[in-house]
């Protein structure tokens, strides 16, 4: 008679649980109020320094639920992993995101890699019903705006 082994597995739980009323917090309707929103949380002594990677997780009215940071890389570029921006969208029961990073040459126009980023997201958001609304590009004096330029 073969003896049952016994595997010992982590218990796994998942909540969230806001401190605030959903009405309290800022509504994006336009890339300016994200544009915004975004300059008012970046570290303003980094934004020239290194590119940084954060989303906005909106619920279904636009509501700000929060701004979640994602990466932090060198001069010219850095590294996102979809599973965790999913992730964090999925954990804060967010609706829509909008990506958003910095150019530390200040150039706001997307590289290559920004559009082929953007749409491997968007397609990554169709899957879990999270829709990625926009992806600004930000600079100390101005942003992009994917949604602005009809390349959502």
């Amino acid at each position: 008679m073969a003896q049952e082994t016994q595997f010992k597995v982590a218990e796994v739980k998942v909540s969230y649980k806001a401190d605030y009323k959903i009405t309290d917090r800022p509504k994006i309707s336009q890339s300016s109020e994200g544009y915004a929103l975004l300059k008012q949380q970046w570290d303003s002594n980094r934004i020239e320094l290194v590119e940084e990677f954060k989303i906005i997780l909106l619920n279904t009215s636009n509501r700000v639920l929060g701004i979640a940071d994602i990466s932090r890389g060198g001069v010219s570029g850095t590294l996102i992993d979809p599973k965790i921006v999913f992730a964090i969208a999925l954990k804060t029961n967010s609706s829509k995101i909008i990506l958003s990073h910095n150019h530390p040459s200040g150039n706001l126009q997307p590289s290559n890699a920004d559009i082929v980023l953007t749409k491997r997201l968007k397609d990554g958001g169709k899957l879990l019903d999270i829709e990625v609304c926009d992806h600004i590009i930000i600079s100390n004096y101005g942003y992009y705006s994917f949604a602005d330029e009809c390349m959502m």
